[in-house]
Formats: C-alpha cells, structure tokens, sequence
C-alpha cells in the first residue's frame, strides 16, 4: 500500500493550516498520576504529559481529540524540544487503554481467511460488522474477569485497533487514512458458549474488561503501512496466533471507507479489525482462558499488550 503521510512542513510552512494537516509522530498513552487521569507521550519509556509540552493544552485524551489536529500537531513539535522535565518512568504510573472511553467499538468479524477456515466459514464478500460496549474496556495489565456462571468458554482473539483523528462520513478508500489518530494493540476476548447461544455476537464480546487496548496509540507516520505487521498472542508464553496484517480480507482504508458509508465516524471511535487464525475455540483441543491465565497481544512497532485472567463471582 502507498504510504499517504505527507511530508514533515517547513519551519516556515508551521501556519495554523499547515498544522491542521500534518499527521504527528507520537506515542500517545493515557495514564493515572495521582490517581487523576493524564494523556502524554512515551519517549523511550519517560512519559511527558501533554500539559507539560502545550501550555494550557488537554488534560485527557478526550480533550485532545476534542481540540483537533492543530493541537496534535503542535504537541508533536514541542516533544522535539530538548526539556529538563523527564517526565515519569513508565513502570511508575498506571497505564489506561489509550483511549479510556471511546464512543463506539466497532468490530469486524471473519477478516483473515484462515481464521473463516477454521471456523468453517467462507471468506465474506464485505465485511461483517458488529459491536463491542465501550463498557468492556481496560488497559494493559488490567484483569480479563469473568464469572463462571455465566460463561464457561473464554476465548482470545489478537487484533490490531485502528483509532479515528478526525470524524468521516462516506469517505473513500483514498483518503481513509487521513482519518485515523493511529493504531494499538486489542485484544476481542469472546465467551463462545453465550456467542452460539446467542446466535450473535454482541452480548459475548462486550462483558465488561472483554475489550482491552493499549499500550499506546501509535501515529500513522509510526506505522505508514497497517497492512505491514507481524501481529501475535500468547497465552502463558506460547504462541497461539501469528499473522501478518497483509493477510486481512478488507484492508484498514477499505474498512473506515465501508463503516462511513452506514455511520458517522468520530474522534477516538475504535475499528477492531478481525483476528487471525489460531483462537482457542478452534484447537483441537480446545484451548480456552482461565483464572491465572496470562494473555499478550503483540504488534510490531505499536508495542505488546499484557492481560491477567481471573474467574469473578457475582456479588
């Protein structure tokens, strides 16, 4: 795929228009310190917050998607700039999912042919769509929990998030990509027992901490091709999935062209773009999650996203 990211303005060319349109280069996480909830920068394992680097800037993600790409862009020209504030070590803060709260998960099912194969599925035509609650998200190292009597059947499913900059309604495959904030690592965790039950996937797939993301949000300059990936999970160290994101049926722009067709996309919206091969369910034998169970998605160049499984009784 040609790479849509253009190049980096000239000092003279930094007007309020020019910054409007230039894509950052950054790796942005949200985080709690002090128990408030920051957004920042991870340089190398130092987190900046945006505070810090914009005076007067957003305190959240929320409010950074809110204040747009002008905001993005002169965050990303102030982290250049040599400061004597490091910031926090990056083991010393609770990591958030990147995107706390999105509006909406939309999620793609059955979008590396080999995992429809393993499934005894075709290849879909067009890609099938469905929801995730927000509700189900958590970030790194947060607990999967789920209780046993309500689902006996949880599964993995590695993907690769792509996160929405601007909003979009019916844009094309062309300039899809001029859209997207950038991409993380997320992992659709699935109760197959109540996904067959049900018929659909909603219910399943949206169980509260069933959706967790992170590390960071990667900027598309970071990650020019999003068909170019090595993606992968593991449970307790074994691999279970690996794949390229070369092997999806319905590519990242083909995807954010085909949501914007039915719906508005919005700023921090949230596009799971199907798993490979590989699940639980699928093994023979099964290979399901348990309490104890250590989970980790793994993404080249957007980092690897680590989750701890505990079974919850119901109060």
């Amino acid at each position: 795929m040609e790479s849509t990211v253009p190049v980096r303005p000239l000092p003279h060319q930094q007007n309020d228009a020019a910054l409007r349109r230039y894509p950052a280069r950054m790796r942005l996480v949200s985080y709690l310190d002090g128990g408030i909830e920051r957004v920042g920068i991870d340089q190398g394992g130092r987190i900046r917050s945006v505070e810090s680097l914009v005076p007067g800037g957003p305190r959240t993600m929320g409010q950074l998607l809110e204040a747009g790409q002008g905001t993005l862009a002169r965050l990303d020209l102030a982290s250049d700039v040599p400061r004597s504030d490091i910031g926090h070590r990056i083991e010393d803060v609770e990591l958030l999912s990147p995107i706390p709260r999105p509006g909406k998960v939309v999620a793609v099912g059955l979008n590396y042919r080999d995992h429809a194969a393993e499934g005894g599925r075709e290849a879909p035509e067009a890609p099938v769509l469905f929801a995730k609650f927000p509700t189900a998200v958590i970030g790194p190292d947060a607990e999967i929990r789920w209780d046993p009597a309500l689902t006996q059947a949880v599964d993995f499913e590695a993907e690769l998030a792509v996160v929405i900059g601007r909003a979009c309604r019916r844009v094309s495959a062309a300039a899809a990509l001029d859209h997207v904030l950038g991409y993380t690592c997320l992992n659709d965790v699935t109760a197959r027992d109540l996904q067959f039950a049900d018929k659909q996937f909603v219910r399943a797939k949206s169980l509260d901490t069933f959706c967790p993301m992170g590390p960071a949000v990667v900027t598309p300059d970071e990650v020019p091709d999003p068909q170019a990936l090595a993606i992968r999970c593991l449970v307790n160290g074994e691999v279970m999935q690996e794949a390229s994101t070369a092997d999806m049926i319905h590519g990242v722009a083909d995807l954010v062209a085909f949501c914007s067709q039915a719906f508005t996309l919005e700023p921090g919206d949230v596009i799971a773009t199907g798993t490979p091969s590989g699940v639980g369910w699928y093994r023979d034998p099964k290979r399901l999650l348990h309490a104890g169970d250590e989970v980790v998605v793994e993404i080249d160049s957007i980092g690897r996203l680590r989750s701890v499984c505990r079974e919850e009784l119901a109060d």
